[in-house]
């Protein structure tokens, strides 16, 4: 275990408790996401607790949350349960999702459409510069500030049925889209790739933006795809032996 785990600045009793609850959470999803806990095997707090050294409570809202993210499962029994990763609907629903993503920018190529509204637009190019310029550490919790750009330059596309459709969308692949972001290249890539995007549409070069969403969606698929799959894989050879966290629960 990372003894940054338990090393924590002097910042009084609450801002430490904090800072240890957010930890014990990340790293827990880090764990989970590696594919380290067999499939369906069962998170029994007490063992957690003494995996990562540290008291039931923090790990009793990290499963919370990480139930909320889609990484585990609530079983019959109350306990809860490693998920594994869903891919099965994962590219009808990425399909889905460029079909949305590009109609957001073609739509303004259309004589009788508004073009994107630059006022939505510009705050969210300065945003994104201020992320290319302080580049925050890979977190899995970084496909929220994903799916906040792509949704806000659907709503500058002025169609709200889209945009309701297109968050709708991220909502059933955000679990599985989480794998998109566990390293800095890939934070640095979405982040260039999305001021690319929102230049373009700005500069009202919308070709070259519909090229470069189709693209960045794209390679975030197959980004997804691979790193999901290998924790499955890896989830798989964990099953049929027990682990630690599992042991003597059942």
């Amino acid at each position: 275990m990372d003894a940054g785990l338990y090393t924590t600045p002097d910042t009084g009793s609450a801002g430490r408790t904090k800072l240890r609850r957010e930890q014990v959470y990340g790293e827990l999803r880090r764990r989970l996401m590696l594919g380290e806990f067999a499939i369906r095997s069962r998170l029994v707090e007490e063992r957690i607790a003494a995996l990562l050294e540290v008291s039931r409570t923090p790990v009793r809202e990290a499963l919370v949350r990480l139930l909320a993210d889609g990484l585990v499962e609530r079983g019959q029994d109350g306990g809860y349960y490693v998920a594994q990763p869903d891919l099965h609907d994962l590219r009808d629903l990425y399909e889905l999702r460029v079909t949305l993503e590009l109609r957001g920018i073609s739509r303004a190529l259309e004589p009788a459409v508004r073009g994107h509204d630059p006022a939505v637009l510009e705050p969210l190019r300065d945003q994104w510069r201020a992320l290319r310029d302080d580049q925050p550490e890979p977190d899995p919790q970084f496909v929220v500030m994903d799916e906040d750009f792509h949704v806000t330059m659907s709503r500058a596309s002025g169609n709200a049925a889209l945009t309701s459709t297109l968050a709708s969308v991220n909502a059933r692949i955000r679990a599985v889209r989480m794998y998109d972001f566990l390293t800095a290249d890939r934070i640095t890539l979405t982040i260039l790739q999305h001021l690319e995007i929102v230049e373009e549409v700005l500069a009202g070069r919308l070709e070259d933006a519909l090229t470069a969403m189709r693209r960045h969606v794209g390679e975030s698929m197959d980004v997804v795809e691979r790193r999901a799959a290998r924790a499955i894989t890896q989830m798989a050879l964990n099953r049929g032996r027990r682990h630690d966290v599992d042991r003597g629960s059942h």
